[in-house]
């Protein structure tokens, strides 16, 4: 069996199918069940988050694999498998290995750095061990994947890089301001009690909001996140630098008190498991009528431009004698097309020309026109480039068309009195809210696109060495316990050849008595320990290095040892691994454990000779 993974993420996929790819809860259950369920996989885990959609599964066939895997996902997500097929990755054994622990150690997240997928990587093993979709494979990876995030954020400053989702997306909103200064008194609403909101609203809280409002469609879930809040942050101490800092309020509402709470807040944070959407446009556009006492107006495609045109100045002289070009015309057209003016120097005035026309420009400016705008000069004119534009229009019949558009100025933006930062997938606020003066939208899809500049810190350099040695680790460790059961089960048959001779030695001479046969029975087991002992932690070395997976079945066939017996042996031990110790956070952490120098599938003697030689 081996390691494979399909899924789609924001690197592969644009946001419009993220979100309608997203799986519901009860989505991804079903998912997982049919997995097992199918022919090819014995193991199963789902990863789903806001910016990606990834189904582990441990497979015995990689073409089918793939291809079951695929259309279970196009099935549950309810986007069909050809359009899906185009967005979706697939990584295999080594590589799935090493794809998975670089999303652990947030290199491949939307934010570089973030830690939030250690969570969401923690509740989907806890997940699959519900509904027992994982086994050896899914839970020794997933628990390894948390071991080498939580070494990448301990041991290297990748929190440096990029910071949570959250953090990022008010920074956004903020247009660059320190955030604790522009959030500093604002009234906040988290829509949403999950993990995501969770986060948001305790950031907005550190940040020092001055009022903080949770709605959520489960209204209990919704007291316990404001009451953990009002507990944390409801009564620090006042600072000593700034004896004005308030306490934060936080309470909560029931979801039919958020067209209300939107007239009064300042920021939004929404993200809820919604299928539809939460906050429409008339919403929003009647909470900015609420607050400002006029119809929340829709952006026009082309005020920001018309205001810029209407405050430049000319661009050009109005006349000139012995110009060839009708300005009269020109100056028409430049008004048709919401200009001021135009220029009879450059490639914009000669566009179009036929050559003899060309010519005549050039005569004329060659005589030294003057540009009269104040304060500025015509540039000189290149007479070669001007003969160039004419052999080219002799050619053509007419100069080509190269026009380059004026500088525009920046209109300055009034601030917005409603910020909204959606980070739901799909999307819990209407996509139209974009168009809405007096606010401000940033969404998912957007983060994509601001993140895709953002800075890599010197430590991602050193996270992908953690990650590259600990694929390395992982795959030795694999192999070694891949030989295991086979050497647990050439012992057993050494102790059961051990019994079988001392019970013969037994009826051939009856008259020992217990003491002998004692020394006699530990004499034999010394033996055969000796003379397996050096094999075995050999054929482990061996196996876990590069192209040792050979070494189970040599010793299979050595020793004539009957397959069923290793799986047995195998199904023991996954029997042992399911009732291992928990953490805190009730997921297993049985199994392997590669802090330490042995672990218990390693220990190759037989119950009855621990202890002795």
């Amino acid at each position: 069996m081996s390691l494979l993974v399909v899924g789609l993420s924001h690197r592969s996929a644009p946001v419009s199918v993220l979100e309608r790819a997203a799986l519901s809860a009860d989505a991804q259950i079903k998912l997982l069940q049919d997995t097992v369920a199918a022919e090819p996989a014995a193991e199963a885990a789902v990863l789903a988050t806001c910016n990606r959609i990834e189904l582990y599964a441990d497979v015995d066939k990689f073409h089918a694999g793939v291809a079951e895997l695929s259309t279970l996902l196009a099935q549950h997500s309810g986007v069909g498998l050809d359009e899906l097929t185009p967005y979706l990755y697939v990584h295999y054994e080594d590589r799935a290995v090493h794809h998975f622990f670089s999303v652990a150690c947030g290199l491949d997240s939307m934010v570089v750095g973030e830690g939030q997928i250690l969570g969401q990587i923690k509740d989907a093993l806890a997940t699959a061990q519900e509904l027992h979709t994982a086994g050896r494979l899914l839970n020794d990876l997933f628990q390894q994947a948390l071991r080498v995030g939580k070494r990448a954020h301990s041991e290297t400053g990748i929190d440096r890089a990029g910071q949570s989702l959250v953090t990022f997306g008010l920074e956004q909103l903020s247009s660059g301001a320190p955030v604790d200064a522009w959030i500093k008194g604002k009234r906040a609403l988290v829509i949403g009690a999950g993990s995501m909101s969770s986060l948001a609203a305790a950031t907005l809280a550190r940040a020092g909001v001055a009022e903080l409002v949770v709605a959520n469609r489960t209204f209990d879930r919704a007291e316990r996140l404001a009451a953990l809040l009002a507990e944390q942050y409801g009564q620090r101490p006042v600072d000593q630098d700034d004896q004005d800092d308030p306490d934060v309020l936080a309470r909560a509402v029931p979801m039919e008190s958020v067209p209300d709470e939107l007239t009064r807040a300042d920021v939004v944070v929404s993200c809820t498991g919604a299928t539809g959407l939460v906050l429409t446009a008339d919403l929003v556009a009647g909470a900015v009528e609420g607050r400002t006492g006029a119809p929340a107006a829709e952006r026009a495609a082309d005020s920001d431009t018309d205001s810029v045109r209407s405050g430049l100045p000319p661009t050009s002289v109005g006349s000139e004698d012995g110009c060839p070009l009708d300005l009269s015309a020109v100056q028409q057209g430049s008004a048709v097309q919401g200009s001021t003016g135009f220029s009879v120097m450059g490639e914009a005035a000669v566009a179009g020309m036929d050559a003899a026309t060309l010519e005549q420009h050039a005569a004329w400016v060659d005589n030294g026109t003057v540009d009269r705008r104040e304060g500025r000069r015509t540039p000189e004119i290149d007479t070669d480039a001007v003969a160039a534009l004419a052999a080219a229009a002799a050619t053509l019949g007419r100069v080509p068309e190269r026009r380059r558009p004026e500088p525009v100025a920046e209109v300055p933006r009034p601030l917005p009195v409603l910020s909204l930062l959606d980070l739901a997938m799909p999307r819990d606020v209407d996509a139209a809210v974009h168009r809405l003066l007096g606010v401000r939208l940033v969404d998912i899809e957007s983060l994509a696109e601001a993140s895709a500049d953002a800075p890599m810190a010197a430590d991602v350099d050193q996270v992908r060495r953690i990650v590259s040695d600990e694929v390395a680790a992982f795959d030795a460790a694999q192999r070694a316990a891949h030989i295991t059961p086979t050497v647990v089960a050439l012992r057993a048959m050494a102790a059961d050849v051990v019994a079988s001779e001392i019970a013969r030695l037994d009826g051939r001479l009856p008259g020992l008595d217990d003491k002998q046969r004692g020394e006699i029975t530990q004499t034999v087991r010394r033996v055969v320990d000796k003379l397996l002992h050096a094999p075995t932690v050999r054929v482990k070395q061996l196996a876990a290095e590069p192209g040792g997976a050979g070494y189970a079945d040599a010793l299979r066939t050595l020793f004539d040892l009957e397959p069923e017996t290793v799986a047995a042996v195998s199904r023991a031990d996954d029997d042992r691994r399911d009732d291992s110790r928990r953490d805190d956070d009730g997921v297993v952490f049985g199994g392997l454990d590669f802090g330490r120098e042995n672990f218990d599938s390693n220990n190759f003697e037989s119950a009855e000779n621990r202890g002795r030689a």
